[in-house]
């Protein structure tokens, strides 16, 4: 699947992508400034630039860590993300007690050049973020305690302000 194309007299959202009309300067989704089709045209190059002089092979001089770790399945789909970006991984096993193939039952590790961590992170968690849909959510009380001693609170899940007490048992 190729990059769209870009067009340099329309405005994009930073965050989310969306392509709006010149005439319009915030992004309605993420309410965030928008930059023009040639900042985005230039932003894409550059990191394509970034990602060319990559070598995508792994040596056992390479100081390699893990960031992930879980079924084959799942680290294979990781490893295939951050291949797209041109970020080389390999899916290994523990040192002992696993043939590293992932046919044992035993969850696996992906792993990473240290130096490539932040932007394999990076890329992630952006995929995280889209696939959960979390990108679209307001996450401002996701932090937030439910305290029975005080008389209103906000539901961490969906921020929805209730009475503490009230008996809700669906308030989505």
């Amino acid at each position: 699947m190729g990059r769209r194309k870009r067009d340099p007299e329309l405005n994009y959202c930073p965050q989310c992508d969306e392509e709006y009309r010149a005439d319009i300067m915030m992004c309605a989704d993420c309410t965030v400034l928008l930059i023009s089709g040639q900042e985005k045209i230039a932003s894409e190059e550059g990191a394509v630039k970034q990602r060319e002089p990559r070598c995508m092979d792994l040596s056992t001089d390479d100081d390699l860590v893990n960031i992930r770790k879980g079924p084959l399945l799942e680290m294979k789909k990781m490893q295939q993300l951050l291949a797209k970006e041109h970020i080389p991984s390999l899916i290994a096993g523990e040192k002992s007690g696993s043939c590293g193939k992932g046919c044992c039952g035993v969850d696996l590790y992906l792993q990473i050049k240290r130096e490539d961590g932040e932007l394999a992170m990076e890329v992630l968690t952006k995929d995280f973020h889209r696939t959960t849909a979390l990108d679209h959510h307001d996450l401002t009380h996701v932090q937030a305690v439910y305290d029975q001693g005080v008389s209103k609170t906000v539901c961490p899940a969906c921020g929805f302000r209730f009475s503490t007490n009230t008996d809700l048992v669906n308030h989505g």
